[in-house]
């Protein structure tokens, strides 16, 4: 039976193709295809990774011959430039489709709405706008990296119910269970960079690796430290491995020197930005560091004071919030979220798009700090 909506049909298959790609992309998007002749799916793609064959290109050499006079469903604009690939319009009309529906335009400046034009001045139908938000909700790292020149950045904690990272004392492993600490490794495999204050690795010694059940190989994010006066021990777990991924180490402009060679010297990255109003890191210098080196995603890991400050920066897309089932009660206890002082509980940030899931005995709540997505 032909399905009542062929065009929402075939792109929510599209959709889903697109998803394979997390995490191997960037600073491409995640992008799935469908060429169909008919009622029949002949050809199948997604782009796998960045510097490889983008999607419409996968599904139309999957379709073959089939592909001349079929439609193609891809969830984004196909685009019209040379980058690492060649424009896939010109694939697309090479491989005579008579008809293209994409799901989000193109949201790059330099280059939004060039494919649909090039498309239908040669005479190809087009239709845009299928299911588009869902395709942008899994562009978010890419759109705004492409529209602002920052990445997106979300915040990662976990918890016990009152809200603790860690006791009094200092103690935090492990608050949650096997499942979620699995699933944090997940989205560590999916992001550009991991973000932690000097803090966290003086006290845990962390390696701030993806490490999945399963996978020998994963792909590693870039593992960024805080650490305004360079306390960094040059024999912790992340310069030690940094075979594994690359750690840099982002300092104030006093930091002294003798440090920093000394952590040149053991392979790792030392980048000095000017201090923010509170002593520490400027958040938004750093975001715009981080984004002229084409880091498109960025996972907050901690602790406290570093989620705050990013709170506080207004530059927070996401959040993930793992939730133990136990109560420290311990107001000696560090807190989650430590940012400015906020008397009024207007001054609250609100969360949108609340997700909340079960993990073993843990609960994740993940959700966007800003109302409408990028």
């Amino acid at each position: 039976m032909a399905p009542s909506d062929p065009d929402v049909f075939f792109m929510k298959k599209a959709l889903r193709l697109a998803v394979l790609g997390a995490g191997m992309t960037s600073p491409n998007p995640q992008v799935g295809a469908v060429v169909v002749s008919g009622d029949s799916i002949v050809g199948k793609g997604y782009h796998k990774e960045f510097g490889g064959p983008h999607a419409e290109v996968n599904a139309l050499a999957e379709a073959g011959p089939a592909a001349r006079g079929s439609v193609l469903y891809v969830t984004l604009e196909p685009c019209n430039h040379y980058g690492q690939t060649p424009p896939c319009t010109r694939a697309i009309l090479e491989a005579g489709v008579a008809r293209v529906v994409f799901g989000m335009g193109d949201p790059n400046p330099d280059v939004a709405g060039g494919g649909g034009q090039t498309l239908r001045q040669a005479g190809v139908e087009v239709r845009g706008g299928v299911f588009e938000q869902e395709c942008r909700q899994i562009n978010q790292p890419f759109i705004k990296h492409v529209t602002t020149g920052l990445p997106y950045v979300i915040l990662k904690s976990a918890a016990t119910l009152d809200g603790f990272i860690a006791t009094s004392t200092g103690e935090s492993k492990w608050i949650t269970g096997e499942s979620a600490r699995r699933f944090g490794h997940l989205i560590r495999s999916r992001v550009d960079g991991i973000v932690v204050g000097i803090g966290t690795v003086l006290a845990d010694d962390p390696q701030l690796t993806a490490r999945l059940p399963g996978k020998k190989k994963c792909r590693q994010p870039v593992r960024i430290v805080l650490d305004s006066d360079l306390r960094i021990p040059p024999d912790c777990l992340l310069v030690s491995t940094m075979s594994s991924s690359p750690v840099w180490v982002v300092c104030g402009l006093e930091a002294p020197a003798a440090r920093e060679e000394v952590l040149k010297r053991a392979g790792a990255r030392v980048i000095r930005l000017p201090a923010g109003k509170n002593g520490g890191v400027e958040v938004v210098g750093l975001l715009q560091e981080l984004g002229q080196n084409r880091m498109s995603s960025l996972l907050v890991e901690g602790g406290g004071h570093v989620l705050g400050s990013f709170m506080d920066s207004g530059q927070a897309d996401e959040f993930y919030f793992f939730y133990a089932p136990k109560i420290l009660g311990d107001p000696g206890g560090v807190s989650m979220v430590a940012g400015a002082p906020k008397p009024k509980m207007i001054d609250c940030v609100k969360a949108h798009g609340l997700n909340v899931r079960k993990l073993g005995e843990d609960l994740l709540v993940n959700g966007r700090l800003r109302e409408r997505l990028h």
